[in-house]
């Protein structure tokens, strides 16, 4: 499954599921541009994959915003080369009840969510039709799936997410880049644990069918395969990694 003299981005990638992907991809000898609004974050995950003897590099990047995208582009062209992978990882989360939720919170989710879906698919796009070959994975979510109480907000942007997927997969399937999507179901992350759940991450996984939370690394897995060539036949597919929470 290498990756060998493929530049990868990750979006989110300074923590969680971003990171374990950016780990993964590297592992499997892909360059990394590893982006997250937390620059000091962004900036030690690619410091620890260069040190381990991979080729990486960490970009403060807002993803909903076009001007802080462009500039990473140019930066991991300018470093890494052009891009042929893009994780579409970076994501916030919130938990409130319907009638509490204000327009402002609503539009932010939208925003961070699914407006990153076009701002940096749009950006590494070029690089991808040029080479006639590429590879986007979006990390979905579950709750999309499923539905979840009080994360109204978070599962309209990921129903997004995986419509967005399906679509832009047919757009682009003749042209030699897939585009598939992963919901996480229950992952033990640091944006998991600063949510306020009743019973807490250990009760809520021992409830679950496999009795555990899943791990970044599982969802890092299936990142990686669909970005290998051994996926090279799948497009405007949802892999779903959630231990039998949801069945599709």
């Amino acid at each position: 499954m290498s990756l060998a003299g493929k530049t990868a981005v990750v979006t989110g990638g300074a923590s969680g599921i971003g990171l374990a992907t950016a780990r993964r991809l590297a592992r499997e000898g892909a360059k990394v541009a590893v982006w997250d609004i937390n620059e000091a974050g962004a900036q030690a995950a690619a410091a620890e994959l260069t040190q381990a003897g991979y080729s990486a590099i960490g970009s403060r990047v807002d993803v909903s915003k076009r001007t802080d995208v462009d500039a990473a582009v140019a930066m991991a062209h300018a470093k890494l080369g052009p891009i042929g992978i893009l994780v579409n990882n970076a994501g916030i989360t919130n938990f409130c009840s319907f009638m509490d939720m204000t327009e402002e919170t609503w539009d932010r989710v939208m925003t961070v969510n699914l407006k990153s879906m076009l701002t940096c698919t749009q950006a590494v796009l070029p690089d991808m039709l040029a080479a006639s070959w590429g590879r986007v994975i979006n990390v979905s979510s579950s709750s999309a799936q499923s539905g979840s109480a009080r994360m109204t907000a978070y599962a309209a942007s990921k129903g997004g997410v995986i419509g967005f997927t399906k679509a832009l997969a047919q757009e682009l399937a003749a042209k030699g880049i897939t585009v598939n999507n992963v919901p996480p179901g229950f992952v033990d992350t640091p944006m998991l644990r600063s949510a306020d759940l009743p019973g807490g991450v250990e009760q809520i996984a021992a409830a679950s069918p496999m009795k555990r939370a899943g791990r970044p690394e599982d969802m890092a897995a299936a990142i990686a395969f669909l970005a290998s060539e051994d996926a090279a036949y799948i497009t405007g597919h949802t892999l779903s990694v959630n231990g039998g929470r949801y069945s599709s």
